[in-house]
């Protein structure tokens, strides 16, 4: 079919329909027009897209390890998964939608770097949440996430510059209340250099991470003082209130730190072997009576120093005392922990390190073979990405 045109323009295919149509010089300026204004169009989406970013990174990390009294009266050998720190790999997720507004996602997955498996189910996405950022609210955060000790501690006084805690040997996260909380909503703001934290998590059925908590820091690059406080409910409605402050100094090659924290249980509480078994490596467990506890505190410093560019010395010791619900136990036990650790990096993302450590007990609480001392040492190679 023909149509015609009186102002007399050339016929166009219009494929559609199968037909020629013609159009007047005003229509195909308008056309025109349009077909650049779609063209504008497409090419600001494909700018606001490249705005988003998906990052993989990660860490694989495994160290051979030498443990005195690990068994009556034996020695044990063995390869780690994780010496200075946990083997992981993850995926973070920002999308700049304009504004000043952005999305964010994490999911972070822990293994073992000697098997290449997880220990448990639990251990497969250590965090997963997502969330969105303003410039001027700040964040908010709805998923699996670390909590606000761990937050304050690792970000403001961590025991170590180069890495905030040793992996195998790390009684200052036996404090921290279990590191991290399921079905938590976290929001977190800054105003210069002071930072802030609010969580809370909700227990839903038979999850032990029903909790609320805040934090607050500053941090100028010298100096860095913070504080936080954690509140978690088990099924049985019983508590464990936990509170962490500290504070850090940063010199040039040196840095120093000092922290305190305490554990308050209810009696009764589910949490507290759970608890218990972070202060020590993961090789390790102690008897009931270091399940049995009213309050346990914690007192902790030590220093690192950059001594060439390549080469870092760290060490760090900690004191802790714990009182005991079981009426049949002394009154309080007490636990010290010695750390060293000499670093040598040969890129910036391949390390190894050198580690020696040291626990004693006194008191009520023991390994599970009757022992109170224990002495190790490992060796091993950490590469980030």
């Amino acid at each position: 079919m023909w149509v015609r045109n009186n102002r007399g323009s050339a016929p166009r295919q219009c494929f559609a329909e199968n037909k020629v149509v013609h159009f007047s010089s005003q229509e195909t300026t308008l056309m025109k027009k349009a077909t650049l204004a779609l063209a504008i169009l497409a090419a600001s989406t494909s700018a606001a897209w490249a705005q988003s970013s998906v990052t993989l990174y990660g860490i694989v990390d495994a160290a051979a390890r030498y443990t005195t009294n690990a068994n009556p009266g034996q020695s044990d050998k063995q390869l780690v998964p994780g010496g200075m720190s946990q083997s992981r790999l993850g995926v973070n997720i920002v999308e700049d939608m304009g504004g000043g507004l952005k999305a964010l996602a994490n999911m972070e997955h822990r293994f073992n770097s000697d098997t290449g498996v997880t220990s448990s189910p639990t251990d497969f996405w250590r965090q997963a949440w997502v969330g969105l950022q303003s410039s001027e609210f700040g964040q908010i955060r709805l998923g699996r996430q670390y909590n606000v000790l761990f937050d304050v501690y690792t970000s403001t006084y961590a025991s170590f510059r180069y890495s905030p805690y040793i992996e195998a040997y790390k009684p200052e996260i036996g404090l921290s209340a279990g590191a991290r909380q399921d079905n938590m909503v976290k929001y977190l703001a800054q105003f210069g250099n002071v930072y802030a934290e609010l969580s809370m998590s909700a227990g839903e059925g038979n999850s032990q991470n029903k909790s609320e908590g805040g934090l607050l820091r500053y941090a100028d690059g010298t100096f860095g003082f913070g504080g936080a406080y954690l509140q978690v409910t088990d099924t049985t409605g019983k508590k464990v209130k936990a509170t962490t402050i500290g504070g850090s100094y940063t010199a040039g090659p040196l840095y120093v730190s000092l922290a305190w924290a305490q554990n308050k249980f209810d009696t009764g509480s589910l949490l507290q072997a759970g608890y218990t078994s972070g202060m020590l490596n993961a090789q390790s467990a102690v008897n009931a009576a270091g399940n049995s506890v009213s309050k346990r505190e914690m007192w902790s410093g030590g220093a690192t120093y950059q001594l060439t560019t390549q080469l870092n010395l760290g060490a760090h010791y900690w004191h802790a005392t714990q009182t005991h619900q079981l009426a049949s136990l002394p009154g309080t036990s007490k636990a010290d922990f010695f750390a060293a650790v000499a670093d040598y990096a040969f890129s910036k993302r391949t390390d190894a390190y050198l580690e020696v450590d040291y626990t004693k007990f006194n008191g009520a609480v023991a390994y599970l073979n009757g022992a109170q001392k224990r002495g190790g040492a490992m060796v091993g190679l950490r590469h980030r990405f």
